[in-house]
């Protein structure tokens, strides 16, 4: 494994080959998941043993290291971040980082009426949900074990307990819920929510699926919405890969996220930790670094963790390469790579 030479002093931000600052870093706590969403995983799905997991100890070690590094935004996902257990602990501690201006959570909702109000004292500022389907039973379809209403519930949670922004994600997929981009548009207009439209990501095999069959652009989606509502174009940003539009005559945004037709690797600012402790450097591609073996292999030594991660930079490739006619040139899966 590479290192940043000892008498090299550290930097004090992570700047890639291509000179794109990484200040946005996504750790995926656990590849488990309450749901099988069907453009996610397979129904039937081996997941990783405990022992190959992170810690959480393990995590807060890595995270403390990226805030040293220049990171100012961390989310958590998974899989389904809100089963690991004890994981308000994560929260309360990477909330106390110091450097750290953003600590955000994905969820898919369902164990949200349990945790609002812990994970806000705890420091979590914003929270994405993902929603794609307001019809139950086509919701059980896309999830296979998910119930809307432990979804909706846990919406209503979150907006009690008074995050600085609610944010919905839906993924479109042709044939299963297109015909419902305007329903999903006013459910999150009447609570004051944003919400945001993804192109599947092409991770993994996931069987019964024809991912080509199925795509649905963002361009068809905005279109789709700009029947009914005016959009006006916007600058904002969340740090992410999102582009905004505001809802003329609302406080709400509409992003899209469009790996396949609006490629935005350009102004790419992110790494990733997985469930096992890869850094991944891009979503689509495999370029990785084996953090868990650093913080098991020398515990407690933060510098040779920075200088690892310092070094990692310079394998971050350009961009990834997404082709939803081919076979996944990527066979991990949506929740081993962090939603």
């Amino acid at each position: 494994m590479r290192l940043l030479p000892p008498d090299q002093p550290l930097p004090e931000r992570l700047v890639d080959r291509f000179g794109r600052h990484v200040t946005y870093l996504r750790i995926s706590v656990t590849d488990r998941c309450n749901f099988r969403c069907l453009y996610c995983m397979s129904e039937e799905m081996t997941f990783l043993p405990r022992a190959q997991v992170l810690t959480l100890e393990e995590i807060r070690e890595i995270a403390a290291a990226f805030a040293e590094l220049g990171v100012r935004k961390i989310r958590i996902t998974g899989g389904e971040p809100l089963i690991r257990r004890n994981i308000l602990w994560l929260f309360e501690e990477l909330g106390a980082l110091p450097g750290l201006r953003e600590l955000v959570l994905t969820t898919n909702g369902a164990l949200l009426a349990q945790y609002a109000e812990g994970l806000r004292r705890a420091g979590v500022r914003r929270i994405n949900i993902s929603l794609d389907s307001l019809d139950p039973e086509r919701f059980r379809r896309i999830s296979r074990t998910g119930r809307l209403a432990d979804v909706l519930d846990g919406v209503e949670a979150a907006r009690r307990a008074g995050f600085e922004r609610i944010k919905l994600n839906a993924v479109i997929l042709r044939g299963f819920n297109e015909d419902e981009i305007p329903a999903l548009v006013r459910y999150a207009l009447a609570r004051d929510l944003d919400i945001t439209f993804i192109e599947e990501m092409p991770l993994g095999e996931v069987d019964g699926h024809d991912r080509l069959g199925s795509y649905c652009s963002s361009d068809e989606v905005r279109a789709e919405i700009e029947r009914h509502w005016r959009l006006l174009p916007t600058t904002e940003t969340t740090g992410g890969p999102a582009r905004y539009w505001r809802i003329d005559g609302t406080g709400c945004r509409v992003g899209f996220i469009s790996p396949h037709s609006h490629n935005f690797c350009a102004t790419c600012n992110r790494v990733r930790l997985t469930a096992e402790g890869r850094l991944l450097l891009c979503l689509g591609q495999e370029h990785s670094v084996d953090l868990r073996h650093v913080v098991r292999a020398h515990p407690g030594d933060r510098d040779i963790l920075k200088r690892a991660i310092v070094a990692a930079m310079d394998i971050k490739p350009q961009g990834h390469e997404f082709d939803l006619a081919a076979r996944p040139a990527i066979l991990r899966h949506m929740n081993v790579t962090g939603g």
